[in-house]
């Protein structure tokens, strides 16, 4: 449905079912919830709906309350750089230069290793998965997989310790 102007008194007025498949309907002002709505702009929508955006009033309500009985108010918007520096990490160039060595050294020495332990060690590091998962996916049992994650790791700390 579009958003269909009108008068303030059909604010709360809910519209009952006239079909068993048809829902309650209720119509919000989405003024109410949108700020960069400027004017009254009236819409239909399911009663779940409208008791959903009830519900996240009240609980914003209560988040504004805790915030100010607690005193505690943090804001990302003061342009003191503190968010800026805690989601951003500035590297000189020289870290830039060292970790793009380090990384071209760990795929080589990755690359040096037997395919299966190479091919263990990126699922389950890069990847994510766990050993259980990559035993059930090549059909072997979970020791086998980390056995070989095991010798893997020691093979790659020999090598990127002899590289350094």
């Amino acid at each position: 449905h579009s958003p269909v102007p009108l008068p303030a008194a059909f604010v709360s007025v809910t519209r009952q079912p006239t079909t068993e498949t048809e829902v309650n309907m209720a119509i919000i002002n989405l003024r109410d919830y949108y700020p960069f709505y400027t004017s009254d702009c009236f819409m239909e929508v399911s009663e779940e709906v409208a008791e959903m955006f009830k519900e996240f009033d009240r609980k914003e309500a209560a988040y504004r309350l805790r915030t100010y009985r607690h005193k505690a108010y943090y804001s990302l918007d003061r342009d003191d750089g503190l968010e800026h520096e805690a989601v951003f990490v500035v590297l000189s160039p020289h870290e830039l230069y060292e970790r793009k060595v380090t990384m071209q050294e760990l795929h080589a020495a990755i690359a040096s290793l037997p395919n299966k332990q190479a091919k263990r060690i990126y699922a389950h590091f890069i990847l994510g998965m766990t050993k259980q998962d990559i035993a059930r996916a090549e059909g072997v049992h979970e020791k086998v997989v980390r056995v070989a994650i095991e010798r893997g790791l020691r093979h790659l700390e020999k090598i990127l310790k002899n590289s350094l």
